[in-house]
């Protein structure tokens, strides 16, 4: 059985399909004009770049000092201190992220389009949900790595798809560097490699361009890996691609050790023993205590960064002997701790493997389910003032910072959770539909594509679930992704059963001319 409409556009080339096709040209110039009618509407709204108060400032200190290591990955950060040489208003780079979103995302969808055409529903329905859709305004007003790391992946897939289908030298040469630039952005992209592998082993190539392909990124991620390392050596005399990756582990573990009953407490090794002392008084203390709000939270990262909580004080206990207090200092105390602070949660969440499936597994994955929409619930973390260095960088005349909007409240994104919901389940049915049905007889096209997005659906979540935290702003490039491929498995099953339907009537049609044609 074969669905004849979802042939590949493969016949043409792609600027021909994008430009030379009338319907397409309508819809770049609606999209076009949509837009920038959004934009202007939401800058008018909110006049100035949305903060977290933390993260943003930390990604602007890197910038500022052209740092090489930092809290979080510098990839970001180089992206602003070169942005800055070319425009320094903050609406400007804001409107540079919106437009870099919305091309990349709507490059992905008309690359799905191009090689699986579905019907002209879920195009218009999918084409709808990217032009007009808020989460992409508010994350391009943040200065925050999510949009710019939403971008690149929405680049990284697209690219993928094309080096399933139609491979070329330029193609792979595109998708290594995109890949580079995404592995210096989020620590999310540590799964991208392993997606990469299975896109080429899916492709068509030779095992040796496959190979070269392949390993052309996976070099690019390894230098950037090995200078890293060798920055975080010389700082804390520890070799480590990610302190901050050792501070959620032990995070995560404390999740499940609060819930541990001190009967069951087991001995720990000598080396961890100061701080598990601190944790276990803690636990002890306040278990029963109504203590700061996001303390009571399941699977979130308080622990980590949260002053007055074991992590973060016999971190200071350590260094209390030194009187340095930068900024710089600060950053070595952080990035020491890394190397055990991983080894220490490791060693907890195996000693109550139990403990930490029901306490953080179990409930990270409903948030992974359905995510919080966590800090884009309010503009400018609900604050109406920045620190000295945004004010410096962006030029403003002051810190302070407003909205035209009632209050700082993002009600527009609170749809995002129950969205997420439905279409984790529409994927989940779908895929076993495809399964049970034999889906990969009918198109070999749209089968090698699904194999690839649920790659990336089941590992991300994997990644996720068991050693991250979940939120909206983490989530966005997963969740349109998942929400395209969910709406392209209901087409499907749409064509498959109007498919079957005709087969059925061209049977009927024979068995009533069978008993004429005797007669």
């Amino acid at each position: 059985m074969n669905t004849t409409q979802n042939t590949p556009a493969c016949h043409l080339s792609f600027k021909d399909f994008l430009f030379n096709n009338r319907r397409n040209r309508i819809v770049f110039c609606v999209a076009a004009a949509a837009i920038v009618i959004q934009f202007a509407i939401f800058k008018y709204l909110y006049p100035f770049a949305s903060y977290i108060h933390g993260d943003s400032f930390s990604y602007l200190n890197a910038a500022d000092k052209n740092l090489t290591i930092n809290t979080y990955l510098v990839g970001y950060s180089k992206f602003l201190r070169l942005f800055s040489i070319i425009a320094k208003p903050d609406y400007i780079l804001v409107a540079f992220q919106y437009l870099f979103i919305q091309c990349s995302v709507l490059y992905l969808l008309f690359t799905i389009f191009y090689f699986y055409k579905p019907g002209r529903v879920i195009q218009t329905i999918l084409l709808i949900f990217i032009v007009f859709n808020p989460l992409f305004l508010h994350l391009s007003n943040m200065i925050s790595s999510d949009g710019f790391f939403l971008s690149l992946s929405c680049i990284w897939f697209a690219l993928l798809l094309w080096i399933i289908h139609q491979p070329s030298k330029k193609i792979i040469i595109y998708h290594a560097i995109v890949l580079f630039i995404a592995f210096t952005v989020r620590y999310n992209a540590l799964i991208y490699p392993l997606i990469a592998g299975l896109a080429f082993c899916l492709s068509n190539l030779s095992v040796r361009n496959k190979i070269a392909g392949l390993g052309l990124g996976l070099v690019l991620c390894g230098l950037f890996a090995g200078f890293t390392m060798w920055r975080y050596k010389k700082l804390t005399d520890y070799w480590q691609y990610s302190p901050f990756s050792g501070w959620q582990f032990a995070n995560n573990a404390m999740y499940a050790y609060r819930y541990v009953d001190s009967a069951e407490w087991k001995p720990v090794p000598q080396k961890y023993q100061a701080l598990d002392n601190m944790i276990r008084d803690f636990n002890a203390r306040t278990r029963h205590l109504l203590m700061d709000p996001k303390e009571k939270e399941q699977t979130s990262t308080f622990y980590m960064w949260s002053r007055g909580m074991p992590l973060m004080d016999y971190r200071d206990s350590l260094f209390k002997n030194t009187k340095y207090a930068s900024s710089d200092f600060e950053f070595k105390k952080w990035a020491s701790m890394g190397p055990l602070y991983k080894d220490y949660g490791i060693y907890i969440i195996r000693q109550y493997p139990f403990h930490f499936l029901r306490h953080f597994v179990w409930p990270n994955s409903h948030k992974y389910y359905a995510p919080p929409v966590e800090f884009l619930d309010e503009y400018n973390s609900g604050k109406k003032h920045v620190n000295d260095q945004a004010k410096t960088w962006f030029g403003y005349k002051s810190t302070k910072i407003k909205t035209r909007m009632l209050d700082n409240n993002v009600w527009i994104l609170d749809f995002y959770p129950i969205l997420s919901g439905i279409i984790n389940g529409v994927m989940l049915f779908g895929l076993l539909y495809y399964l049970l049905l034999k889906g990969w007889q009918h198109n070999t096209t749209f089968n090698k594509t699904l194999i690839l997005a649920g790659a990336v659906w089941l590992i991300n979540a994997g990644f996720t679930i068991f050693a991250s935290s979940a939120a909206l702003r983490f989530q966005s490039f997963p969740i349109i992704l998942t929400t395209t491929f969910a709406l392209l498995l209901v087409d499907w099953m749409a064509q498959l059963m109007r498919t079957m339907k005709q087969e059925q009537n061209k049977q009927e049609a024979i068995n009533e001319q069978l008993p004429q044609a005797i007669a």
